[in-house]
């Protein structure tokens, strides 16, 4: 990309944040939650996250069991990017550090299987996972060196790591 590419990108992945902050922060004066909205580009997507002040133990209603709620409250974000903007989001949206705490567990599970299939010669595959919880294992495993590939449909989709 050009210099002027990049920064046409990360124009639209800010505007896309301010777009998702507004339309959270609509839906948590809705639903009578506090929060403060923190706003990020991380790699070629945008990133939103609600934080609490003090106890967070409203926000996590917003998370749901095991970020269900969280996982359909990003959908219904990129939707009102898309509406405002047109163009698809990729927008990854955090409430209350779910998705963080949930990426070094993944990360340390990546690298533990990555160790299992080199100790063993043999595949390891791992439970289905979401396509966030996926990315987060292959790129641990490709840290670890090895490669690993998705098989399975939607929602048992699930990670198998290969050995070398």
């Amino acid at each position: 990309m050009t210099d002027g590419n990049t920064t046409d990108a990360l124009t639209r992945l800010e505007q896309e944040g301010e777009i998702a902050a507004d339309y959270l922060e609509g839906l948590l004066d809705i639903a009578d939650l506090d929060g403060d909205i923190d706003m990020d580009v991380e790699g070629e997507r945008a990133s939103v996250s609600i934080v609490g002040e003090g106890s967070s133990r409203d926000l996590n209603k917003l998370v749901g069991r095991d970020g269900e709620v969280l996982e359909a409250l990003q959908e219904l974000t990129r939707l009102a990017v898309h509406r405002e903007t047109g163009d698809r989001s990729r927008l990854m949206l955090d409430i209350a550090g779910f998705r963080a705490r949930k990426r070094t567990e993944l990360a340390e599970l990546g690298a533990k299987a990555a160790e299992e299939a080199k100790g063993s010669g043999e595949p390891v595959k791992l439970r289905p996972m979401t396509p966030f919880e996926r990315k987060v294992v292959h790129d641990a495993v490709a840290a670890a060196g090895l490669r690993s590939e998705s098989e399975g449909e939607e929602p048992q989709r699930c990670v198998v790591v290969l050995p070398v």
